[in-house]
């Protein structure tokens, strides 16, 4: 569920010295979107990257097998334990964490490349890694992407056929520890409809150009924070017993 499927990629493992983000003249913006699996990340993610020419996803390292179809460098970089190991005592990652039993890292160094040619940057990211990556880069905008409801995420998952029982479980069960943190991003879309989702995502990342991240308001998805927190406080209710 980690990241959105790479366009316009980067790559590369060289390290730097750590920057804020900010909407410093000619420097690119910093865009973390988060979500359970089954809330529409990906779709997201990928018609902001063809509908932005200046929007780079980042590629996350990790430690588990290609799935059909993915390629190292494009989807992720695939790496061994020992050398995703060596990666976090080299300081080459600006976040990493354990997801689903594997390892995920975002490699440091392309996104300051990018940032300072004035690129604007884009991460696919688990709660985790996005509250390491918040405090390194204070001036990031972050959405989080939710599915309507429980059921939607659960038949979302499911009509993929490509995962076992179990790991199915273990998806809606992590789904709904994260939806428990969306209150901590700046913008929460509910993804209800592809094309409105899309457009809300979009209609943030001009905002934030437009007005600068610092003047730019919270996006709630049109809820109060207290009918927001209601609404999330539902796929607790709804969450399988542990």
């Amino acid at each position: 569920m980690r990241r959105a499927r790479g366009h316009r990629a980067l790559g590369g493992l060289s390290r730097y010295a750590a920057c804020v983000t900010s909407d410093e003249a000619g420097r690119g913006l910093l865009f973390i979107v988060s979500g359970p699996s089954g809330a529409g990340k990906t779709t997201i993610s990928g018609a902001a990257l063809r509908a932005f020419p200046n929007l780079i996803m980042s590629v996350s390292a990790t430690t588990r097998r290609p799935r059909a179809g993915e390629r190292d460098g494009i989807e992720y970089l695939f790496v061994d334990k020992d050398r995703f190991a060596s990666m976090i005592r080299r300081n080459e990652l600006a976040e990493w964490a354990q997801v689903h039993g594997h390892h995920y890292g975002t490699p440091r160094a392309p996104i300051e490349r990018a940032l300072e040619r004035g690129q604007d940057v884009l991460l696919d990211i688990d709660v985790q890694g996005a509250s390491q990556l918040r405090a390194l880069y204070p001036g990031a905008v972050t959405v989080f992407v939710l599915p309507p409801d429980r059921s939607t995420m659960e038949s979302r998952l499911r009509s993929r056929g490509t995962e076992l029982e179990a790991v199915v479980r273990r998806r809606l069960e992590n789904a709904c520890r994260e939806i428990a943190r969306a209150g901590e991003y700046h913008h929460v879309i509910i993804n209800r409809s592809r094309e409105e989702a899309i457009a809300e995502f979009e209609a943030i990342l001009r905002d934030t150009h437009r007005l600068g991240a610092a003047a730019m308001p919270r996006h709630r998805a049109g809820m109060s924070e207290a009918a927001l927190a209601s609404f999330l406080g539902r796929f607790q209710v709804e969450a399988p017993a542990a």
